[in-house]
């Protein structure tokens, strides 16, 4: 038993219909995770600098840098250029330098530490850091090795 061309004709219909009804509820779908992407999506190049680098991390390995013991501390010295010029200060000046510009402390702290005065100590830190500027200039002159 066959079925009659307006009995196709009205199958054909219905197709249609029910494919048009199921493409219009793919795009009102579409339309609203667009809508919802706009407002709680943001693209990369629309974030600032401080916020990309809020989402950044950096990986630090320890090759990459030179410790020095002071006070019972490891005192890691990142900067390639400065570890290699502390090391050719002498112990006692390359520990007030650590002391002041990596821990923090003030010449009467390194002074009470050391067992030295004050002035002491403010004298090797002055000279210690105008040693440091001619190594750091000798080893990038090539001078120093």
């Amino acid at each position: 038993m066959g079925q009659s061309s307006s009995d196709k004709q009205t199958v054909r219909h219905q197709f249609d219909r029910f494919c048009k009804m199921v493409l219009h509820g793919e795009k009102v779908n579409y339309e609203k995770e667009m809508d919802y992407r706009s407002k709680y999506e943001v693209s990369f190049s629309q974030l600032t600098e401080e916020e990309l680098r809020c989402l950044s991390t950096m990986d630090e390995y320890t090759t990459e840098s030179e410790k020095f013991r002071v006070l019972d501390y490891d005192i890691e010295v990142k900067d390639k250029l400065l570890s290699e010029a502390l090391k050719y200060l002498p112990e006692k000046k390359r520990n007030v330098i650590l002391m002041s510009f990596f821990m923090d402390m003030t010449d009467t702290e390194i002074a009470k530490q050391m067992n030295l005065v004050r002035s002491t100590i403010h004298h090797h830190r002055v000279s210690s850091l105008q040693a440091l500027k001619q190594i750091m200039e000798g080893i990038r002159n090539g001078e120093i090795k």
